[in-house]
């Protein structure tokens, strides 16, 4: 009978595949870094595979460590179900958490509020940054789990709501009506820019950056003083605001996709918790009252 695999080795692995370092994967899990080293060469021998690419301070996955990882990230997260199921201890601790700010305003207190009522004894630290710099700061391991907003073309992103993006501007304001249009958006690596951009060039219509920035809310605030017309999802739309109906010239845009990644340490107890509420309570919004369409 073959002997399984050490749910440890796997531990190590996906922290270095996650963060591309054996000296920081070795701090993650509270490992020396010649431990990390010895059990990397234990599981390459048990598997007979090499499964890091090693060039210079380069460290990537061998094709064998890409089609390991998905794996030893479902066993990890099993585990953390197994252990949960038998275990009676109460959930305590400190969560770093990290979440765009395009939901900070509206949606972000009230579910970390009612979080806290029910799990009182789990302290979330919460950091809104752009998704970018979330999913950066997720490799860097800043965070244990975040909320972003460009799907899941990252492996790990579970998707849990996709809905309606649209174009917004001020009430009673002129920048729609302005040529070219004057834009407010996020900087260039910016998925929502992106796909703004480019329905527009599709559709011959002339448009300029007039506002950009990285935080939400400078953002709405340029769309609300009529610096500019901007594009948020459903949920993030703020009362000022008037949707733009499609007749206005404006194409459609795509769906906002919102998911959630985790560590790969950051399955079982209160990450299980926390990301339990945030994706029923993200995931099960009805639709927000839409603001007025914009005038003519």
């Amino acid at each position: 009978m073959t002997a399984p695999l050490d749910l440890d080795q796997l531990q190590t692995f996906c922290a270095i595949a996650d963060c591309g370092s054996f000296t920081e994967a070795a701090r993650r899990v509270h490992k020396t870094q010649s431990a990390v080293s010895m059990q990397i060469k234990r599981l390459e021998e048990r598997l007979g595979q090499e499964l890091f690419l090693r060039d210079g301070r380069s460290i990537v996955l061998t094709n064998e460590g890409e089609a390991l990882y998905s794996r030893a990230r479902r066993m990890l997260r099993l585990n953390a179900e197994i252990v949960d199921l038998f275990s009676d201890e109460d959930l305590a601790g400190s969560i770093r958490f990290g979440v765009p700010d395009d939901y900070a305003v509206r949606l972000l207190p009230v579910i970390l509020s009612s979080f806290q009522r029910t799990h009182p004894r789990i302290m979330v630290e919460v950091s809104c940054q752009p998704s970018e710099e979330l999913l950066d700061g997720m490799t860097r391991g800043r965070y244990d789990l975040i909320v972003f907003t460009q799907g899941t073309h990252q492996e790990f992103g579970e998707l849990f709501r996709t809905e309606r993006m649209f174009w917004v501007a001020s009430h009673g304001g002129r920048a729609l009506a302005t040529d070219p249009l004057p834009l407010a958006c996020g900087g260039p690596s910016c998925c929502w820019r992106g796909n703004a951009t480019d329905v527009l060039n599709r559709a011959n219509r002339d448009y300029r950056v007039a506002y950009t920035s990285s935080n939400a809310t400078a953002i709405a605030s340029a769309v609300l003083a009529d610096l500019a017309v901007g594009f948020l999802p459903e949920s993030a739309l703020q009362p000022g605001m008037r949707v733009i109906s499609e007749d206005k010239g404006l194409p459609r845009l795509q769906d906002a996709q919102i998911a959630i990644m985790r560590a790969s340490h950051a399955y079982g107890g209160i990450y299980d918790a926390l990301a339990t509420h945030i994706v029923a309570s993200m995931g099960n919004l009805e639709g927000h009252e839409q603001p007025a369409e914009a005038a003519e």
